[in-house]
């Protein structure tokens, strides 16, 4: 059985975790990012997340984490937060945010802060190998992407080697975000869809947990963990003036 495995910094407790992620799911892919400050401006004006909002839903959020950097991966996969209706689109924001929210402790932790697994994520047995080194591909990022197989494929979908440099996505806010986004919308991870699909296809928030964490939390794996994620989506759909929809929990 493949390995799944993707980090995931449970910041919210002072402790570093992991989040299961299957082997990724080749997409096609992303025009890379080619925006101007006109097209930047355009999607800040279109995204159903304001500035003010989203400074609202991370009052102490790094400073690495910018606004202007998750405005900017919005065209990397423009079905985010603009399928459906209002609310859906509403929705699936909050969704994506609460979830970033937890992985990271409310936008704090660039990257993962056990460094003691930073030389579990190469998988040897990959064709391509771990160019940057053995422990070059732990946890980064607002989803804190892992493994070496999941740096390449979010890497070649987004049109930016990642394989040979990783640390773009802790030194880059726009790459970062990108990352997250790319993860969202295309992966499945330990679950059965994207988090993308469970919220505008009416599955629900807790599919989306699933996808990140699969029974490491669901399935009763760490109930407190899941109650957090669905305390924040609740906090942030209230922001965002929508709804929470059903099947909230896995």
């Amino acid at each position: 059985m493949p390995r799944k495995r993707i980090t995931a910094s449970l910041a919210a407790l002072a402790m570093a975790g992991a989040m299961a992620l299957a082997m990724p799911t080749v997409v096609s892919a992303a025009t890379p990012e080619t925006s101007t400050n006109s097209a930047s401006t355009t999607a800040e004006q279109s995204f159903v997340v304001s500035e003010a909002q989203f400074n609202q839903m991370f009052p102490n959020r790094n400073p690495f984490y910018t606004y202007s950097g998750l405005v900017q991966a919005l065209s990397s996969y423009p079905g985010f937060a603009n399928t459906g209706d209002d609310a859906t689109k509403r929705r699936e924001a909050a969704a994506f945010l609460a979830n970033v929210n937890h992985e990271t402790g409310g936008l704090v932790h660039i990257v993962e802060q056990n460094e003691a697994n930073y030389p579990h994520y190469c998988d040897w047995s990959q064709p391509f190998g771990c160019p940057a080194g053995q422990a070059a591909y732990y946890g980064k990022g607002p989803i804190q992407l892992s493994w070496n197989y999941n740096y390449k494929a979010a890497g070649d979908a987004l049109g930016i080697d990642l394989l040979n440099n990783p640390w773009l996505v802790q030194n880059d806010p726009a790459v970062a975000w990108q990352t997250g986004l790319w993860f969202w919308n295309t992966q499945s991870g330990a679950g059965n869809m994207s988090g993308h699909t469970a919220i505008v296809d009416g599955h629900g928030f807790g599919e989306s947990i699933r996808s990140i964490n699969g029974s490491i939390e669901c399935n009763g794996g760490n109930p407190a963990q899941v109650e957090a994620r669905v305390s924040a989506f609740r906090n942030f759909t209230a922001i965002l003036g929508t709804t929470t929809g059903g099947n909230l929990y896995c």
